[in-house]
């Protein structure tokens, strides 16, 4: 084992001596490593692993003050700056519910915790089985120093265990659905938007599947662009959104205006005080506005997938159970569709 470290300590020194710029991300993939791996065998960081279920830590996070909660997938990473607060985290699904940190967590795969220190930055870090980053906790200027320092000495172990990779089975799914008629019917009796993943389940398809099955009244390809037309037009005229990220383990939310837009190469980006997004705009195979009825009326969100139908990134006008969908956002999704949705 340790003949293996040293050997990734080395390959990964002399990667970064030849590409100094690249991401820990991305030095993994080029390794053929994960990044836990590198996290663990301190390739370009110093790491403490920490010890207890990830539910545990979480309970902890609320100590630590004001943060930068980080999740990305491959193409989207979202950033929100706030404080774990509402920590619900007991058994397999967790949730914050702060004003500023909102997440979904489903712990099912997550397994190699680590306080890291990376140029100077601290950072608690989350890992699923196979390796993979699924979420972030950043020190910031205005966290509670202390408070980091004795959560990393009651929770941090002086042995770290070696990093396992596990294969964490796909979900089984068809592209296509058996009966889009029966899906429309079930997608139109719909009554709250969290029941659209039980939907999907019950009809065994993937969300892909799913879209182009249930007619363009409900499922709406629109132009590739319409991501930064939307974000424009909600900078403009300060109109809330909801933009949710997620990876398998992780849901994260912003909720609240967003102010200032950039391009920078294939990346696009909100860069605002508490609330940074970095989407590749790149790896955006179709957009899709997408149509469901609730308890509340109609809801309408912008979905962006991946050239595997994978969803990179999903918003909504902000809203909350009980409360109809903003009309301001709802026109600027139908603003987006080519054919009139249900209404």
């Amino acid at each position: 084992m340790n003949d293996n470290i040293e050997s990734l300590r080395a390959r990964h020194a002399a990667l970064c001596e030849q590409e100094p710029k690249l991401r820990i991300r991305e030095r993994a993939q080029r390794l053929g490593a994960t990044e836990a791996e590198l996290v663990a065998a301190n390739c370009g960081v110093e790491s403490i692993e920490l010890t207890g279920t990830a539910q545990a830590l979480f309970r902890e996070l609320g100590t630590l003050g004001q943060v930068m909660a980080l999740s990305r997938n491959d193409w989207c990473v979202h950033e929100r700056h706030g404080a774990y607060t509402n920590i619900q985290a007991e058994g397999p699904v967790g949730i914050v519910l702060g004003p500023d940190i909102d997440l979904r967590m489903f712990f099912g795969s997550w397994k190699y915790f680590y306080a890291v220190i990376e140029n100077g930055r601290h950072s608690i870090q989350f890992f699923d089985k196979t390796g993979e980053a699924v979420h972030k906790v950043y020190r910031t200027e205005h966290s509670d120093a202390a408070a980091w320092d004795a959560f990393v000495a009651k929770l941090g172990v002086p042995e770290k265990t070696a990093v396992m990779r596990e294969a964490i089975a796909p979900a089984i799914e068809a592209e296509n659905a058996d009966d889009a008629a029966a899906l429309r019917a079930h997608w139109l009796s719909l009554k709250d938007t969290h029941d659209f993943f039980t939907m999907l389940r019950q009809f065994k398809v993937s969300r892909m599947g799913a879209l182009r099955a249930a007619g363009e009244d409900l499922a709406q390809r629109v132009a590739g662009d319409a991501v930064e037309s939307t974000l424009a037009r909600a900078a403009e005229t300060e109109l809330p959104i909801m933009c949710f990220v997620a990876n398998r383990g992780i849901v994260q939310i912003h909720t609240g205006p967003v102010k200032k837009l950039v391009r920078t190469g294939p990346w696009y980006n909100v860069l605002d005080e508490k609330f940074n997004l970095h989407l590749n705009t790149e790896a955006v195979a179709s957009s899709w506005v997408v149509n469901k009825p609730t308890s509340d009326g109609w809801v309408t969100s912008l979905e962006l997938y991946d050239a595997n139908g994978e969803m990179i990134v999903q918003f909504f006008g902000e809203r909350k159970p009980g409360k109809p969908e903003l009309p301001a956002w709802r026109e600027l999704m139908t603003s987006l569709c080519a054919q009139p949705l249900a209404a």
